[in-house]
């Protein structure tokens, strides 16, 4: 007896987050749940290199892809610190409303400053953020990082310590559900 061939499809995943669709091959709309899409968001942030990385769920035969992370490109960075500066990471965990979220900012100040400052610099950021993230979702979230409402704030409050020349979250990633 021969086995009958499948042949794949093209599904339209739709993406609410940037308000955009996008098509994944598979053989039936059920095989593309829990699948990975990496998105690059360069062309609509206006050459801010950013990628999202979303996970497909399917619901009554409807893919939907939610975001998981959001990095900022490493080539991104290293063009905007100039020779004279001095810049700041960190990396920590934060609860948001419904989820646990590792968050890494990342900021550049203006001249080079001294450890004590960037010290400063750093727990000012994560306070701050720790406090914001608390009573938000994560989808909130994800979204206000792609339109730099988040960058912009935490700006503003740390200026008082020392004025940044880059203020923006370089890792955004859901740990667990």
């Amino acid at each position: 007896m021969a086995i009958a061939k499948r042949k794949k499809r093209f599904f339209d995943v739709e993406i609410p987050i940037i308000g955009k669709t996008t098509q994944l091959q598979a053989y039936d709309v059920k095989e593309l749940d829990k699948r990975l899409i990496k998105y690059d968001l360069t062309r609509s942030l206006r050459g801010k290199n950013m990628l999202l990385t979303s996970e497909v769920k399917v619901e009554n035969e409807q893919a939907q892809a939610y975001p998981r992370k959001i990095v900022l490109m490493p080539y991104f960075l290293k063009r905007m610190i100039r020779k004279g500066t001095s810049y700041v990471e960190d990396s920590f965990f934060a609860d948001c409303k419904e989820t646990k979220v590792q968050i890494k900012p990342f900021l550049v100040t203006r001249r080079r400053v001294s450890r004590a400052v960037k010290k400063a610099l750093r727990e000012k950021a994560k306070e701050e953020l720790t406090n914001y993230l608390k009573d938000k979702e994560s989808q909130d979230v994800f979204d206000e990082i792609i339109k730099n409402q988040i960058q912009k704030v935490l700006s503003l409050k740390l200026k008082k310590i020392y004025p940044l020349s880059l203020c923006e979250i370089r890792i955004f990633r859901v740990v667990n559900k």
